[in-house]
C-alpha cells in the first residue's frame, strides 16, 4: 500500500499514512486530532545498480558538444 506524507497546519507535525491509492486525496487527521492538514509532495530515492547507471570510461558524452571538440 502506498505511503502518503502529511503536515498539520495547526501544530506543524508531519506524519505518514498508508492507504489505498483510491483514498490518496481523502482528508487526513493528524495524530493530535487536528483536521487542518495538507498532503506533502513525496520524493522517491532510487539507489543501487539499477538507479546509478554511469557511462563507461572514455565512452564519449558530456562536454560542450558531446565530448569530441573539447580537449
Amino acid at each position: 500500500m502506498p505511503r502518503y506524507d502529511f503536515r498539520c497546519r495547526s501544530c506543524g507535525a508531519t506524519f505518514e499514512l498508508r492507504r489505498p491509492m483510491a483514498q490518496a486525496g481523502d482528508p487526513a487527521v493528524c495524530p493530535q486530532g487536528h483536521e487542518d492538514t495538507v498532503k506533502l509532495l513525496s520524493t522517491v530515492a532510487v539507489t543501487g545498480a539499477a538507479g546509478a547507471q554511469q557511462a563507461p570510461a572514455g565512452g564519449g558524452g558530456g562536454g560542450c558538444c558531446g565530448g569530441g571538440c573539447c580537449g
